[in-house]
């Protein structure tokens, strides 16, 4: 009988020993090791003040519910897409006019006449300078999920989030060819897009580049699809992407240089036309955190334009 009371005491005790360790173990672990996946946002969001090279010149609040997508036109008009509709202001921000549909504008661009072409999630449209209806294209899939568009003289360029891919169109929306997929032989490793912000716009009036955002690269396209360049690396420092998927947005300036947005660390940056890091346009303390969705334009004075959809707001920054 007390051979067995002490085996099962000895067996509690054991018990109660290996809790203690089993414990002690876990907090030491919490206590001593530190997350790999931790950025330390609020130490990246520590902005040097000599690095920021724009001041904030004007805002105005737009009146649509949501915000998706901002352009630039003649006049240095500006165009604001969203949630049912389009809204015109002028340069100051006066309103200058708006017009309706249906759904809403995930990207937005125009061409010479002032025509423009709007990206309505599976499908494009093209509306009147007056916002009357032109022509609705021809849906691509029910899976596509179109976030970005640029139009040259002769072609309009589309980038669907949803299928993983650009498409190049004539004016009339005819389908020309398909940009970026993988493939091996032309040594095009194929767009990561982890979230639906892919990007792409046009230099020079024939560069085709795109932001591969899941390789936080920005890369370079001949029409016909061939891949010739790219820049960009994943990096906590201040001259990379990190996160997800960065950059989110992106705009030329005149010389050719890149504007960038980016989310998780709310910031707009320039690089060099080579992809060189020059200066910060706005640094992470002047969003709210959390903004997404920062969509950029430029005018013809080189003014930065961006869209703030947190605050609802246009906002435009200025060479200091």
């Amino acid at each position: 009988m007390k051979q067995k009371i002490f085996i099962i005491a000895g067996l509690v005790l054991l018990v109660i020993v290996i809790v203690i360790m089993v414990r002690d173990l876990f907090s030491s672990k919490k206590e001593d090791q530190k997350n790999p996946y931790d950025y330390k946002l609020n130490e990246l969001k520590k902005t040097a003040g000599k690095q920021i090279a724009y001041n904030e010149a004007l805002s105005f609040r737009t009146g649509l519910e949501e915000i998706h997508a901002i352009a630039c036109g003649a006049g240095d008009r500006i165009f604001v897409g969203g949630s049912k509709g389009v809204e015109i202001f002028e340069k100051d921000g006066k309103p200058a006019g708006k017009f309706g549909f249906e759904g809403f504008a995930s990207s937005l661009a125009m061409d010479k006449k002032g025509d423009f072409f709007i990206g309505m999630q599976d499908h494009v449209e093209v509306y009147s300078p007056e916002g009357k209806l032109l022509k609705k294209w021809n849906g691509i899939s029910p899976e596509s999920f179109l976030t970005s568009i640029a139009v040259s003289d002769s072609f309009v360029f589309v980038a669907d989030y949803g299928k993983r891919a650009v498409y190049r169109y004539d004016h009339e929306g005819r389908l020309i060819n398909r940009i970026g997929e993988k493939d091996p032989e032309k040594k095009v490793p194929g767009f990561i897009v982890p979230s639906p912000y892919f990007d792409l716009a046009i230099r020079y009036n024939h560069e085709l580049w795109v932001a591969n955002t899941g390789r936080h690269s920005m890369e370079q396209f001949s029409y016909d699809g061939t891949m010739n360049s790219a820049w960009g690396e994943a990096s906590m420092a201040i001259d990379g992407f990190c996160g997800c998927c960065n950059p989110s947005h992106f705009a030329f300036l005149h010389d050719g240089s890149f504007v960038t947005s980016e989310k998780g660390i709310e910031r707009v940056k320039i690089y060099s036309p080579k992809g060189e890091f020059k200066c910060i346009v706005a640094p992470p303390s002047a969003f709210t955190e959390g903004t997404r969705g920062l969509d950029l334009a430029v005018d013809s004075r080189d003014r930065i334009i961006v869209l703030d959809p947190e605050r609802k707001q246009v906002r435009i920054f200025v060479k200091k």
